[in-house]
């Protein structure tokens, strides 16, 4: 008999999912043994078993599109929205699982979505995910799917804003995704010759930055780009969040809900003061510089269009590695880039971790070895 396979993609969108779901599809498809279906919308499209057939006919002309044909959501099957409540839709979920007959479900998506899928596969369902986010941040594989285009993206425009930078003697100031992980800064500062970068894994100091631009300077640069993820901070606010973290740990461990509450809110001012982190950045260096400074966020540009070349074999080798994991009898893990091949990393050795950029690795020291100022 036939296997019956299901797809979803969830959490954000990224360039290559089209290439991941096609890979799946066509190599099910082609091994004669295997039917596919999407699930619409993420979990909650399984929630409400809401499906698309994945022919050859669906399947021939998405490889070069960039989002997901299927469409994503980042509902929780724990915790899923209905109407004005919250409610647990597991039981739901998996009864749509197996009203479909589904031999296996593949779960195409970030670190919040390897855990969601987790949480599937020790209610006995046979779980496969693949690595998805432009961020590649997902613990224990090489790289994520998305990660390479969205890098050109950020490169080629900060590309552009060297022209502008240079003819009116100005800081740019960019800002990318990465609220934890600064592959996508780094990367991206590195390719386009930034003069500063600034990644979550190093707190920064604005006066050893301003430093560095006014030593451009005294070069006669009149002009600096200052690349910073999102989720970078300086070395006072990243002293008070990990402050704060411990309390909440604290709480959690001598189960205090005062505690917990204050901790919490706490944490909510620190996020919503963090969002102009950026900007404040960007006008501390114009005070200590005296340059004129502009700030310009990448957003969800990032995430847009046709995936490169590089993500398109690289979802297309995950997608089609993933039924040959299935015809092995391969469940609950995670379908991982290791070297030039590929290898199956049970759920659980991702599930609450991330990639981060280790302070040795050779792109930091590259970028330190050609100037770069990374803000410490």
């Amino acid at each position: 008999m036939n296997k019956h396979i299901g797809i979803l993609t969830a959490g954000g969108d990224s360039p290559g999912l089209n290439a991941a779901i096609r890979g799946i599809g066509k190599s099910a498809i082609h091994s004669n043994r295997m039917d596919v279906i999407g699930f619409r919308d993420g979990f909650r499209g399984l929630m409400e078993n809401r499906i698309m057939r994945l022919d050859l006919q669906v399947l021939s002309s998405i490889l070069t599109l960039g989002g997901t044909i299927l469409g994503t959501s980042r509902d929780k099957p724990h915790k899923m929205p209905v109407g004005a409540e919250t409610v647990d839709m597991t039981d739901v979920i998996c009864d749509n699982y197996y009203r479909n007959n589904l031999d296996v479900l593949i779960c195409l998506g970030g670190g919040g979505t390897q855990k969601n899928a987790y949480r599937l596969a020790q209610r006995g369902l046979n779980i496969l995910t693949l690595p998805k986010t432009i961020d590649n941040d997902v613990a224990n594989t090489d790289v994520t799917f998305g990660f390479h285009t969205a890098m050109e993206i950020a490169t080629e425009a900060i590309d552009r804003l060297h022209s502008t930078a240079h003819s009116h003697h100005r800081i740019i100031v960019v800002e990318v995704m990465g609220h934890n992980a600064g592959w996508l800064a780094l990367g991206a500062g590195i390719a386009s010759g930034a003069d500063v970068i600034l990644i979550p894994e190093i707190p920064f100091d604005t006066v050893e930055i301003a430093k560095a631009i006014r030593q451009r300077q005294q070069r006669g640069n009149n002009f600096s780009i200052v690349v910073v993820a999102e989720g970078a901070l300086s070395k006072m606010d990243h002293i008070e969040l990990v402050k704060l973290k411990e309390l909440k740990l604290k709480a959690k461990e001598e189960k205090d809900s005062k505690l917990k509450k204050t901790v919490t809110e706490e944490l909510k001012k620190f996020s919503v003061l963090h969002r102009t982190n950026t900007l404040r950045l960007s006008q501390e260096l114009e005070e200590m510089t005296g340059l004129e400074s502009r700030l310009t966020i990448l957003g969800h540009l990032q995430r847009g269009g046709t995936p490169s070349a590089a993500d398109r074999v690289l979802a297309t080798r995950l997608g089609s590695a993933c039924i040959q994991y299935i015809e092995e009898g391969v469940s609950g893990a995670m379908i991982a880039v290791k070297g030039q091949g590929t290898a199956a990393v049970p759920l659980e050795e991702v599930v609450g971790k991330r990639s981060l950029v280790p302070l040795d690795h050779s792109w930091l020291l590259s970028a330190r070895r050609v100037g770069t100022c990374l803000g410490d």
